[in-house]
C-alpha cells in the first residue's frame, strides 16, 4: 500500500535486506519494482547501512530496513543516506512495535511504518491483521482509498483492496495495546536471563546496540551445529523454531519471473540463515520454563565440547 501510495512501480529499485520474512520482498515485487538486497551486520542482523550508498543506482526509489527480531535498524544513518539521494524510506516494523533507537523514535526518520498484527507479534489482532503509520496526510488519503476498493466516500470507487482491519480485530487491539509495554519488559527480563545463563556456551547470542532497545521478539541464536541442537531441545519437549533458514534471494525461483538484483555479497546474510535458532519467546513464559531451555542447552553444549575435545584428541 505504501509503495502504490509513493508512485514506486515498474521500473523501479527498492533496497532492502534478504534476512527477512518473504512478504518484505513480496511487496516490492507485487507493485512490479525490483528489491535490491543489501548485505547485513553480523551482530544485529539488521541491514547494513554501509553498504547502502554503494547499491544506490539511478533507478532506487526507496529504502526498505527491517527492525528484525525487535532490533531496531540504524535509522540515523539510513535516514541520511535517504536524504542525501531524496529517497523513500518505509519502516519493516512488524516484529519491533515499541521498540526505540538510542536517540530516536521508530517512525521519526521515515516517511512511513508498516506493522503485522498477526497473532504471534508483540502486538497481535484476532487473526491476520497490520496498520501503517505515517504523518504524511496524502499518503495517508491515498492509503486509506486503496484498502477499501478504492473509496473515499460510499459508492465512489476507483481501483484498490479489500483490505480493511476487521472491527474484531481493532477492539481486540485496543485492549491489547495498553499490556504492550508490560509484555515488552517481561520479553526483556527474558532475554537478559538467556544472556547471562548462555554467555558462557558457544552460541552466539543475539546483539543489541548500545543504548537501544530491543523487544525481543523472538530470542535468536546462532550455531554450525544448528539442527543438532533443535533437534536435542525437541526431545527435551522444547519447541525452537528458525527464523529464517532460507534468504529471501535463496528461496526457489524468483516472483514474476523478475530477479531480484543482489548488491555485493551476502555472506554475512547466508552465513546466519544456516545457523539461526529461535528460543522460546513470549511474555507468558515462566522463569522456571526459561531455567528448563537454559539446562537443556547448557548440557547439550557441554556434551558437544567434549566430543570436539575427544575429535582433537
Amino acid at each position: 500500500m505504501v509503495l502504490l501510495a509513493l508512485g514506486v512501480g515498474s521500473g523501479d529499485e527498492v533496497i532492502t535486506t534478504s534476512n527477512t520474512f518473504f512478504a518484505t520482498a513480496e511487496a516490492i515485487w507485487f507493485v512490479g519494482a525490483t528489491p535490491v538486497f543489501v548485505d547485513i551486520n553480523p551482530q544485529t542482523r539488521n541491514i547494513d547501512p554501509n553498504l547502502i550508498e554503494a547499491a544506490i543506482s539511478p533507478k532506487t526509489k526507496a529504502i526498505i530496513p527491517v527492525h528484525l527480531y525487535g532490533q531496531p535498524a540504524e535509522m540515523r544513518k539510513i535516514s541520511a543516506i535517504a536524504k542525501k539521494h531524496k529517497l523513500f524510506v518505509i519502516e519493516d516494523c512488524a516484529q519491533a512495535l515499541g521498540a526505540r533507537g538510542g536517540d530516536f523514535a521508530l517512525g521519526e526518520l521515515s516517511d512511513a511504518v508498516c506493522t503485522s498484527f498477526i497473532i504471534q507479534k508483540n502486538l497481535g489482532c484476532f487473526g491476520d491483521g497490520g496498520a501503517v503509520v505515517t504523518n504524511n496526510a496524502a499518503m495517508a488519503s491515498e492509503i486509506a482509498k486503496l484498502r477499501n476498493h478504492g473509496s473515499p466516500k460510499r459508492s465512489h470507487h476507483t481501483m484498490g483492496y479489500n483490505s480493511r482491519l476487521d472491527e474484531i480485530h481493532a477492539a481486540t487491539l485496543s485492549v491489547k495495546l495498553r499490556q504492550l509495554d508490560r509484555w515488552n519488559d517481561r520479553r526483556i527480563e527474558i532475554a537478559k536471563q538467556y544472556d547471562a545463563a548462555l554467555a558462557g556456551t558457544s552460541l552466539e547470542l543475539p546483539y543489541t546496540l548500545p543504548g537501544y532497545r530491543s523487544v525481543n521478539h523472538l530470542y535468536v541464536v546462532e550455531t554450525e551445529a544448528r539442527d543438532a541442537l533443535q533437534s536435542h531441545l525437541e526431545a527435551q519437549g522444547i519447541k525452537a523454531l528458525t527464523h529464517y533458514p532460507i534468504a529471501i534471494h535463496q528461496q526457489e525461483g524468483f516472483p514474476f519471473g523478475r530477479p531480484a538484483r543482489i548488491a555485493g555479497s551476502l555472506q554475512h546474510t547466508e552465513r546466519s540463515a544456516a545457523r539461526v535458532l529461535s528460543l522460546p519467546m513470549y511474555p507468558e513464559l515462566t522463569d522456571e520454563e526459561a531455567k528448563q531451555v537454559i539446562e537443556a542447552i547448557v548440557a547439550w553444549d557441554k556434551t558437544q565440547a567434549a566430543k570436539t575435545q575427544k575429535v582433537a584428541g
